[in-house]
């Protein structure tokens, strides 16, 4: 982002501070308010705007539950659906009538939905950015930094999630803008369970 002061971390995990790192004092206390916001971040519902890595837009509604569970239902007539819940992500496409599992733990985007959200150890931030009113993180797997990367963009005083980036492993971003975000609230649990439409009539009931 033009004007942005910009420090690279050199993949080294946060709050392990070696000696070789350029951290600040600003930097440390920034990426520890950032940790102590996700791990009070407990539901989310929001309207998305998501720009795919080819330059398509889709728009829907996100909810967000941690630990574990996240929906993103698109707007019509998008066919998409992602379910996360029970340790997996499931897209399903309906116009294909095709469902793809995959593991939580194998998408940088699962990092959002740990239960205890440590940006240490496995995972690595390799970049901290700053711009007026906002502050951005970039994390990968410190074990597997060639799986993809994911961005969390903030808005700062008071601190707010407002956009994130997934980077896969073939450099292809994936940008998702929040609005319109509304915190707290308790959601219906079968919103996080995905029904295959092929295996019971009528699938899952608020994917119509």
């Amino acid at each position: 982002m033009p004007g942005m002061n910009r420090r690279t971390l050199l993949a080294v995990p946060l709050l392990a501070l070696a000696a070789a790192a350029p951290v600040t004092p600003q930097d440390q206390s920034d990426l520890q308010r950032i940790q102590d916001y996700l791990n009070g971040l407990h539901t989310l519902k929001a309207r998305f705007l998501q720009v795919a890595p080819d330059g398509q837009t889709a728009a829907g509604i996100a909810w967000l539950e941690r630990p574990g569970r996240m929906r993103f239902q698109y707007d019509k007539p998008n066919p998409l659906l992602l379910v996360a819940g029970h340790g997996l992500f499931v897209y399903y496409d309906r116009e294909l009538r095709q469902i793809t599992n995959i593991p939580l733990g194998s998408t940088p985007l699962g990092l959002l939905l740990r239960a205890d959200i440590r940006l240490s150890g496995d995972i690595t931030v390799s970049d901290i950015s700053r711009g007026p009113g906002m502050v951005q993180i970039t994390t990968h797997k410190t074990g597997s930094p060639g799986d993809g990367s994911l961005t969390l963009i903030f808005a700062d005083a008071p601190l707010a999630l407002r956009q994130w980036i997934v980077t896969d492993a073939q450099q292809r971003e994936t940008r998702v803008t929040l609005y319109d975000v509304q915190l707290g609230g308790t959601f219906d649990q079968d919103m996080f369970i995905f029904v295959d439409p092929k295996v019971v009539p009528g699938g899952d009931k608020y994917y119509q």
